[in-house]
């Protein structure tokens, strides 16, 4: 990707001056360390809205300005489409599908390939959302380094500079225990010794805008992440005075999360400035499904066609088993939409338009595709085309396929997946209370100020679970 270094000069030598001492003090330690040609691993601790994406975006800017080449990842879709020239981790470094395997693992990228060229050339590396990421994803990363850049240097000689909240979900551990959890966090890598720590902690709207009551609500949102409430013998927590609206039902939290929806809903604008968020997927799926019937308009379905790709095991799992199916990031059988709701991709179709996270509002519904407007991203405002795909679940014990259309109804959506999204109104659904660690504070730390949380729990208290050991 080219860009106009004259443009870039300019954003610079604009935006330098305008660093706060924390964000100059990192700004300032990353490109010495460029300059050095040393290679280095810089930790950027920032919970939101401390400028943590600008001043990413600033130092992609400093390397490029000169000519020079520095790649933006991110551990999610939504996070990349943030930075200039980002993309996931994955399909940047053509990491395995299965990083909990106990194998060493490397990046399918080989030394005389475009992209190992790419990688040798590189001045600067910045990787966003990285504490959601297996730490055998930056070990993978250090191995490829290495053998690309003939370096035996830390990270091939390369500055890489890490950036995340660890107050915020940890990797996904299939059917795994807190302890796997823990261990597959990147603190936990042999690499996390040599990473150098700096940190972002005022926030930025407080000190730009004066504004006291997103500094009373940032500081109970950390109390939050860190564990710091008194919490009882189940880990439940009562929320600090004045943190959020509370609301005593279901049907209560839906209408002030989504008022006058039957009428409000064919504004994209609208739409994508809310959701409700809740622990699981059974209650996003209830949610969703109540909100459409409030929806106008005919109802569309779309099933999947679903099936085993090994014969001998067709026998085994018959198609109506099959249809039973469901997993987190994986479409459902059984899809009903109307025009007017709004979706959420969850495969990455054409990164950086199209991303696993993307929000959409569909307008028309074909019989194997549906056509929508982008909400969310560099493509919003875009009208494209979602067709049905063909998914493939990697973590089953069978080989098994499901042709669907790659995303979910959005009125609701997980914590988990919730993460990286911004919001202006969210609902917190908690009828099933928060299980892992860092899903209450992501969950409250969707939206900036007390005046736009609703929450919903029946005895007015929330699991709180946070492992203390990653923080």
């Amino acid at each position: 990707m080219s860009y106009n270094t004259t443009d870039l000069q300019n954003h610079v030598l604009e935006n330098v001056p305008t660093l706060l001492p924390e964000q100059l003090d990192a700004f300032s330690f990353v490109t010495q360390r460029i300059a050095q040609q040393k290679g280095t691993i810089v930790f950027l601790d920032a919970p939101g809205g401390t400028g943590k994406t600008f001043l990413m975006n600033l130092l992609l800017a400093h390397v490029r300005k000169e000519g020079q080449i520095a790649l933006a990842v991110a551990s999610s879709g939504i996070a990349s489409t943030l930075l200039e020239g980002g993309r996931t981790v994955h399909s940047a470094f053509k990491l395995p599908l299965n990083l909990n395997s106990g194998d060493t693992v490397a990046c399918n990228i080989r030394k005389n390939s475009d992209r190992g060229e790419v990688l040798r050339r590189c001045k600067l590396l910045v990787w966003d959302e990285c504490t959601m990421s297996h730490k055998r994803a930056l070990e993978a990363l250090d191995l490829t380094l290495k053998d690309v850049r003939n370096s035996r240097d830390l990270m091939g000689g390369l500055v890489v500079l890490l950036a995340g909240d660890f107050r915020q979900t940890l990797p996904v551990t299939p059917r795994g225990t807190p302890a796997d959890e823990i261990h597959a966090c990147i603190k936990k890598s042999v690499l996390w010794s040599y990473v150098e720590k700096k940190y972002l902690t005022q926030n930025m709207r407080v000190i730009l805008h004066n504004e006291r009551d997103a500094e009373l609500f940032s500081s109970n949102l950390l109390y939050i992440g860190k564990g710091q409430i008194p919490a009882d013998s189940q880990q439940r927590i009562t929320f600090p005075p004045n943190f959020a609206n509370m609301v005593d039902s279901s049907d209560e939290l839906i209408l002030k999360v989504f008022p006058s929806v039957a009428e409000n809903h064919s504004s994209g604008e609208w739409l994508c400035k809310r959701a409700i968020l809740a622990p699981k997927n059974d209650t996003v799926n209830t949610i969703n499904s109540k909100i459409l019937t409030q929806i106008p308009g005919d109802t569309s379905e779309y099933l999947s066609i679903d099936t085993v790709l090994e014969e001998d095991e067709a026998v085994q799992y018959p198609v109506e088993f099959l249809n039973t199916l469901e997993f987190p990031g994986v479409p459902p059988h059984k899809i009903e939409l109307k025009v007017g709701v709004p979706v959420m991709l969850l495969r990455n179709l054409e990164p950086p338009r199209l991303c696993n996270g993307t929000r959409l509002i569909v307008t028309s519904l074909k019989q194997n595709l549906i056509e929508a407007d982008v909400l969310t991203g560099c493509a919003r405002g875009d009208t494209v085309f979602i067709p049905r795909i063909p998914i493939i679940p990697t973590d089953l014990t069978f080989t098994f396929k499901r042709l669907q259309l790659p995303l979910k109804m959005a009125f609701a959506m997980t914590i988990n997946k919730a993460q990286g999204q911004t919001l202006q109104v969210a609902g917190l659904h908690l009828e099933n209370q928060c299980f892992s660690h860092g899903q209450l504070y992501v969950a409250c730390s969707r939206v900036s100020c007390s005046e736009n949380l609703y929450i919903y729990t029946p005895d007015n208290k929330a699991a709180n679970i946070v492992y203390k050991t990653v923080l």
